[in-house]
């Protein structure tokens, strides 16, 4: 089994049934999972930011999966080329949002990033089908390819099916 690390902004698409794809310390980042059973796919991209006009440095945008706005768009294009971009049979699962460092819960980063994630993709007309979002925690979460399940972890906690 290979397993496929995603750091923040990071963007990795895979048809290969031995494969996994995981993302460690989702804090107020957003991972964005979308699981196609029908062609065997599978896609995550790990959002740090909602919008990618908020960075005016062009050495920024080096990784588009740091932004909802582009990076969905980039996840949804690299996960059509399984399917000839048909999103019809995407089960899409986002994981993290939290407020893990704003006490004051004044910046709410995490909360941004979960709204911008579900606009990004309502113009592709795909909506969200499970997540595990918000709260004061950390999330680890990872999927296999081969059959789709999405797990997420919490230190300390059980592993959660998705």
């Amino acid at each position: 089994m290979k397993t496929i690390i995603l750091g923040v902004g990071d963007i990795a698409v895979s048809n290969r049934p031995g494969v996994v794809l995981k993302t460690y310390g989702l804090g107020s980042c957003v991972a964005v999972i979308i699981v196609d059973r029908k062609v065997r796919s599978a896609g995550m991209a790990h959002i740090a930011l909602p919008d990618s006009a908020m960075i005016t440095d062009p050495e920024k945008n080096e990784k588009p999966g740091r932004f909802a706005d582009i990076g969905i768009h980039a996840l949804v294009k690299k996960m059509g080329k399984f399917n000839k971009g048909n999103p019809n049979h995407y089960q899409v699962k986002i994981v993290g949002g939290a407020n893990v460092l704003d006490i004051r819960n004044i910046l709410r980063i995490g909360e941004k990033n979960i709204l911008a994630v579900k606009k990004a993709l309502w113009k592709y007309r795909i909506k969200v089908t499970a997540e595990d979002t918000g709260g004061k925690i950390a999330r680890t979460v990872f999927v296999s390819v081969a059959t789709g399940e999405t797990m997420v972890v919490v230190a300390g906690k059980a592993e959660n099916r998705l």
